[in-house]
């Protein structure tokens, strides 16, 4: 059944769980993914981002993922991640997204208040949610990598003043994660979590899942922490699955895809266990 953030994030806080984003761009990864929750029985947060639209577009993310959140018999956000322009978010509702993330987080604050605000107001008229970002979750390598992320930091006051002038639903926070495959462990703020979960009542979201422990996962949950979001671990592990099976002389599609998937569904699981327990 579609859903939206504030559906699913609520009652996972309550109880001191998280939810997992799982971005695809295939119908590998979608299958994989809710093939999980549909086992396990959790709801699921499942979309795409702006930086995979060239693998596929946002119509034909929201043609295959729409129907499946649909006839699922638990909760799906179909989620927009990072939408980098305006109108990329704008396409993405009038598509039918039940959720989405604008990311305004290099601009300067004001700025990002500002278009933060505007997107809120119209996400809320199609009864969508909508995901900010505030300080600045970096990457591992390439030109998003910094040198000193703690510059970058969200800052427990400011995220207040954030969430009461925009109305967000969710707020992703900069507190040691990066995207992409860790070089050495990641080390998180918790008390920084803490600290602005205290502050705001607007669900928090740990980007850069993948790569981190069992430890961070738990911990950075009870701190505060709703939303994870995982990408590279799934998509390793369906291109791992791929690989082995070619490597073995099946060397069909029709061959490969029944282990992409299953490889992708145990990734899946083995998050939303973390998550849920």
């Amino acid at each position: 059944m579609l859903a939206n953030l504030n559906d699913v994030l609520k009652p996972a806080r309550e109880n001191k769980k998280a939810v997992g984003l799982f971005n695809t761009c295939s119908l590998e990864l979608a299958r994989g993914v809710l093939e999980a929750a549909e086992e396990l029985q959790v709801p699921v947060i499942i979309g795409t981002a702006e930086i995979l639209l060239p693998v596929a577009s946002l119509e034909t993310m929201a043609d295959l993922l729409l129907p499946m959140a649909d006839r699922a018999s638990v909760p799906v956000v179909v989620h927009l991640d990072h939408g980098l322009k305006e109108e990329t978010c704008k396409r993405a509702l009038e598509l039918g997204f039940s959720s989405i993330m604008y990311d305004c987080s290099t601009d300067p604050y004001e700025v990002n208040v500002q278009k933060i605000s505007e997107m809120t107001n119209l996400a809320h008229s199609y009864h969508a949610t909508i995901e900010a970002e505030l300080g600045h979750v970096a990457d591992n390598e390439g030109a998003g990598a910094v040198n000193d992320p703690t510059m970058y930091y969200t800052q427990p006051e400011q995220a207040k003043d954030f969430t009461d002038r925009t109305g967000v639903d969710a707020l992703a926070i900069a507190v040691g994660t990066a995207h992409g495959a860790y070089k050495l462990p990641p080390k998180l703020d918790f008390d920084r979590i803490h600290q602005i979960a205290s502050t705001i009542d607007t669900f928090l979201v740990l980007h850069g899942g993948s790569g981190l422990s069992d430890d961070d996962f738990h911990r950075a949950i009870r701190e505060g922490i709703s939303k994870v979001n995982i990408f590279t671990d799934i998509n390793h592990a369906g291109a791992k699955a791929a690989y082995e099976t070619y490597a073995a002389g099946k060397e069909l599609v029709t061959d490969q895809q029944p282990a992409m998937v299953e490889a992708i569904k145990q990734a899946t699981m083995e998050k939303m266990r973390l998550f849920n327990s």
